[in-house]
């Protein structure tokens, strides 16, 4: 008796001893096809994106060619800087007007995308140490003269940029189903007076709105919202609905299925001119769904407008440059030291002896600054504002910004 339940319990034994190497076999096997799945699954969005990129407009700017200003270096941080050009012919480089200018900030550890948009008549010093709009250096020189104009300014390291004309917007818009926006009054008004423009040059069918409300705005719709300007809160304000607009977009785009991704794509990235390397999108993608789209601002958050500086203008100036760039920089990096370059503090220097704009003392107190994003804090003698002509200042230099402009969304 002794002897068989011996050898029942030695079956036993070796029949769970079985099981469990058959289990452990399974498991390896399970663990062994899903990294096989991983592997092909990551060839495969290799392979789809190294598939479409010869669809980009590439513009290799040599890193050589990129000024930053010493000591400038932003860790743990990425940024690049997104234009939007006003291109109906689809061209994207030196002789474009560049409506939209927006510094994109990705925050490495938080995981989070800020945007700060730049107004594009915001008085800033050019490549050749000249003063113009700020949008004046993309179309005097091309993205490498704007990276380099707001490197300078700004105190940032920028290296990579992306530009997109407003049809590439239009045809996002559309392909994503609209985008949710609710319309002022106003706002409707001027867009039905511009967005037969806007279809037109899209090639597209316009469509009027019935006044204010909540609307799907479809893509010239939108692209029409998004430009306004002869309104309340004027550029200012247009820059927050195009940080709107994109806000929408990415909701919506980080949602969509892939067959409507492919579709973008496909008729998007021929409409978009960047330097980004192969590797850099293949990173870019590899990452995006880990971010989450953070707060937006617009710069300078101090500022006076109305002023005419020489052939450039009607221009925005920052009441202090240096005290805007450490704003900026707390907005855009909450995690690194906050200083200031002499470059920028010489800059600052020299708008405020160009334009005799100077920085009340009162705003230096902590309590007393206003960093509202859509406030328009004026000069103290805005009743008495400078009109600057072309003299010998500035380098003995005048350059016209040909940055002439007419209608609603100009």
């Amino acid at each position: 008796m002794a002897k068989k339940r011996n050898q029942r319990n030695l079956k036993a034994v070796q029949a769970a001893k079985a099981r469990k190497k058959r289990r452990n076999r399974r498991r390896r096997r399970a663990i062994v096809l899903a990294i096989e799945v991983i592997i092909l699954l990551a060839l495969s969005a290799t392979a789809f994106v190294m598939a479409k990129y010869d669809k980009f407009q590439r513009v290799e700017i040599n890193s050589d060619d990129i000024k930053i200003n010493s000591g400038v270096k932003k860790e743990g941080y990425t940024t690049v800087a997104l234009f939007g050009g006003d291109s109906r012919e689809g061209e994207l480089e030196a002789g474009t007007r560049t409506d939209t200018i927006i510094i994109v900030a990705l925050d490495h550890k938080e995981g989070v995308i800020r945007m700060a948009s730049i107004y594009r008549d915001t008085l800033l010093q050019q490549d050749d140490n000249t003063y113009n709009k700020a949008n004046h250096a993309y179309f005097s020189g091309g993205p490498k003269a704007a990276i380099n104009m707001l490197n300078k300014n700004l105190d940032l390291d920028i290296q990579d940029y992306a530009t997109v004309d407003f049809k590439a917007m239009s045809d996002v818009v559309d392909m994503l189903g609209g985008i949710k926006i609710q319309v002022t009054d106003p706002e409707a008004k001027m867009l039905n007076k511009y967005v037969g423009e806007t279809a037109k040059a899209s090639k597209k069918k316009a469509h009027k709105l019935n006044g204010g409300g909540v609307y799907t705005l479809d893509g010239p719709q939108a692209v029409t919202y998004a430009r306004l300007r002869k309104l309340e809160g004027g550029d200012y304000k247009r820059t927050e609905r195009q940080r709107l607009v994109i806000k929408k977009l990415y909701e919506k785009g980080i949602k969509a299925d892939i067959g409507t991704l492919n579709k973008i794509v496909d008729k998007i990235f021929p409409q978009v001119s960047t330097s980004f390397s192969l590797k850099d999108v293949l990173s870019l993608a590899a990452s995006a769904s880990s971010y989450k789209l953070g707060d937006s601002q617009g710069f300078p958050f101090e500022k006076t407008d109305g002023i005419i500086y020489r052939n450039a203008g009607d221009v925005v100036v920052p009441l202090g440059l240096a005290e805007n760039v450490e704003e900026l920089h707390k907005f855009l990096y909450p995690n690194e030291t906050k200083t200031v370059s002499s470059t920028v503090q010489m800059i600052s220097t020299e708008i405020s002896n160009l334009t005799n704009v100077v920085r009340p003392a009162n705003m230096n107190t902590e309590e007393e600054t206003n960093t509202d994003n859509n406030s328009n804090i004026n000069n103290n003698n805005n009743s008495n504002k400078p009109v600057i002509t072309n003299s010998t200042s500035d380098s003995g230099k005048s350059k016209s910004n040909n940055n002439t402009t007419g209608g609603g969304t100009e």
